[in-house]
């Protein structure tokens, strides 16, 4: 796949590019408001959604705080069922472990399942570099790797794309990957799935190396879970010789209890179904029953320095469901892109700028690609409170350094710039901690406003360029109170 998000410019000029094209907008609000109406739908056959909705905001809560004895119980039982766990604590090393697998395969081929943390890493464009191509077999995943194109939403990666741009991609791509397209091929949607099915079969009977993520990994046996509804997972889960799943650290719960309320509350909130067509597990390996080797890559990447940060760490909870996506006002209009980030949406303004930080300026933007209505909070099937975290990382921003261990806590480290807002928030703590001096300012701005400028000077004019400040009253509130109600002005 072509293209990264390297050098991608920052979200709001993205963002003002991506609402001018037209065609994408009219995809997006298509695809968005029909998701979230099934969804809706879905939850509301559920009594006990709220119940569900808390018990998994605990497990996950729970699982987080002890993530450390998880993750050592989780490699135990996966050593013991036949499995091999690999730790890799950044991108370069989970991508240079799976090189090596394959190679020690002799294959040059590969088939995924789709996965996020592969894309977070960049592993197809990795292998690419050591001579193995990975072939995609998740629809959207296929068309967003024919087209040479990004993902742009986590849960249908080709968002962005219509039927006809669809068709357009697999007529000229797809005899560069393998079967060509059949000829005459239309748009409509019994063709082009036929076109796709046609097109990967020939590679799931070939492929011996098969690569996955997997939405959720049991504790306390060893299993891997992986959920889709096209089965194109399914074949890649068992009919290769070698299995080698690159999953986030996060994505481990304790028991199968657990996993029992999240296999009810996902396929609700992401696709809107009662349950998932195709939930695979497997647990290590068996004689004679698919794969018979079996590698865990076990992916840090910046998430043990989320998980320091007790506010941001919720981040960490998420279950990729992208119900946040399917609501979300700003990227129902900005779409995927405009993120620059594998994880788009509320969920990647909060994802991205802690497992990447905010030196970038893509990065430091991407708390502000919200209007904090708090939509996503209230779809979120484990209830992480994303506006509460975009402030937070906003604050981060502004003090231009990274969350630092100090002991139990996590601060903020300053940076050295800002010197005009941290003096102005000194002199107004300086001004409010004196009722008197707060009282007379207070006055004579009053008795000033029409001197008063319709702009800011300065740094502030972008603030007041899209923003109309307020009218100063022609008397202070203390004031109004104390010639209306006979109360003394405390000030004096």
């Amino acid at each position: 796949m072509s293209g990264t998000f390297v050098g991608m410019p920052a979200f709001p000029k993205a963002a003002h590019e991506a609402v001018h094209n037209p065609t994408l907008r009219a995809n997006l609000r298509h695809a968005t408001h029909t998701i979230r109406a099934k969804r809706a739908r879905a939850v509301a056959e559920l009594d006990d959604w709220p119940a569900l909705r808390e018990a998994g905001r605990r497990i996950k809560d729970h699982t987080l705080r002890h993530l450390d004895r998880y993750l050592v119980q989780l490699e135990e039982s996966v050593t013991a069922a036949g499995g091999t766990v690999h730790w890799a604590a950044d991108a370069d090393e989970a991508n240079r472990i799976v090189a090596d697998l394959v190679k020690e395969t002799g294959e040059s081929e590969v088939v995924k399942v789709k996965s996020m943390a592969t894309q977070e890493i960049g592993l197809n464009e990795a292998l690419e570099a050591e001579g193995i191509r990975a072939y995609e077999t998740d629809l959207a995943e296929l068309i967003v790797q024919l087209g040479k194109d990004r993902p742009s939403h986590i849960l249908v990666p080709a968002i962005h794309r219509n039927r006809g741009e669809i068709r357009d991609i697999f007529r000229t791509e797809m005899g560069a990957w393998g079967r060509p397209a059949p000829e005459g091929l239309t748009d409509t949607p019994a063709e082009l799935a036929e076109a796709a099915r046609l097109h990967l079969r020939e590679k799931f009977l070939r492929a011996e190396v098969g690569i996955s993520g997997a939405n959720f990994m049991v504790a306390e046996t060893g299993t891997l879970v992986v959920v889709e509804s096209e089965g194109n997972g399914r074949m890649c889960l068992t009919l290769p010789r070698t299995l080698i799943s690159v999953v986030g650290i996060e994505k481990v719960v304790p028991t199968w209890r657990d996993l029992e309320v999240f296999l009810q509350t996902l396929p609700r909130s992401s696709t809107a179904e009662r349950m998932n067509p195709y939930t695979s597990m497997w647990t290590g390996t068996t004689d004679g029953d698919g794969p018979q080797t079996f590698h865990l890559v076990l992916l840090d990447n910046g998430r043990t320095d989320t998980l320091a940060d007790q506010v941001g760490r919720q981040a960490l909870a998420c279950i990729r469901c992208s119900a946040c996506l399917n609501v979300c006002p700003v990227y129902e209009r900005a779409g995927g892109h405009a993120y620059g980030s594998v994880y788009p949406g509320p969920i990647g303004a909060i994802l991205s700028p802690q497992l990447r930080g905010t030196a970038s300026e893509i990065d430091a933007s991407l708390p502000y690609a919200s209007s904090l209505c708090g939509a996503c909070y209230e779809v979120c099937p484990v209830a992480i409170d994303i506006p509460e975290v975009l402030v937070h990382l906003r604050e981060r921003v502004v003090q231009g350094g990274p969350a630092v261990r100090q002991g139990n806590k996590v601060l903020l480290k300053p940076a050295k710039g800002h010197a005009a807002e941290r003096a102005a928030m000194r002199a107004a703590r300086w001004a409010f901690a004196r009722p008197g001096v707060l009282g007379a300012g207070q006055r004579l701005v009053s008795r000033t406003r029409r001197l008063h400028p319709r702009t800011l000077p300065g740094p502030g004019r972008a603030w007041s360029g899209t923003r109309e400040l307020p009218a100063v009253p022609a008397e202070p509130f203390r004031d109004w109170w104390q010639r209306t109600h006979g109360g003394k002005d405390s000030s004096k």
